[in-house]
């Protein structure tokens, strides 16, 4: 069986796959382990943080951090880990972070993604459309997560659809 880690990065143009880890309304995250080929136990989250969104990463990807690149599925529903979703890009969430076992920043973005099936929210074509409060909940939900994990995560901004795209292209393996 192919690992999760080592499907496609894109489904066609513009459309790309997230391999859903945490589920909408989790209170643990779950990592994907590669030599396992199953969903592990990373950590639960701070009392009272639960995922907003599905949590995942797109495949065939490798960011900064040296982890593939971290992707939330922006609709309504929850699905299931391990569940492989074509998506089209909202924007991307620019966060730097301390490095795991080095004393160096790296970046550690997040794609805001839309699921091709996502009918309530087809409209929808960037993050800039979400509602101002949307997004800063998000941002402090992003460093909430990691509060009490020595990262010191920093949100440098907001990027467009086109600059996830781009993120996605330079950063496939």
């Amino acid at each position: 069986m192919t690992s999760l880690h080592e499907l496609p990065t894109f489904a066609e143009a513009g459309i790309f796959y997230v391999v859903v880890e945490s589920p909408k309304g989790a209170a643990i995250k779950l990592k994907y382990q590669p030599d396992l080929n199953a969903m592990t136990i990373s950590r639960p989250l701070a009392i009272g943080l639960r995922y907003p969104c599905d949590w995942g990463f797109v495949p065939s990807t490798k960011g900064e951090d040296g982890d593939p690149i971290d992707a939330a599925l922006w609709w309504d529903v929850a699905t299931f880990p391990g569940v492989v979703v074509r998506c089209r890009a909202l924007g991307v969430i620019q966060v730097e972070q301390n490095s795991a076992g080095r004393k160096d920043r790296v970046r550690n973005d997040r794609i805001l993604a839309l699921p091709i099936e996502a009918r309530r929210e087809a409209d929808l074509t960037s993050a800039m459309k979400l509602p101002q409060r949307v997004r800063d909940e998000l941002e402090h939900f992003f460093i909430a997560t990691t509060a009490l994990e020595g990262k010191e995560p920093v949100i440098l901004g907001w990027g467009t659809p086109e600059e996830a795209l781009t993120l996605l292209r330079s950063s496939s393996v």
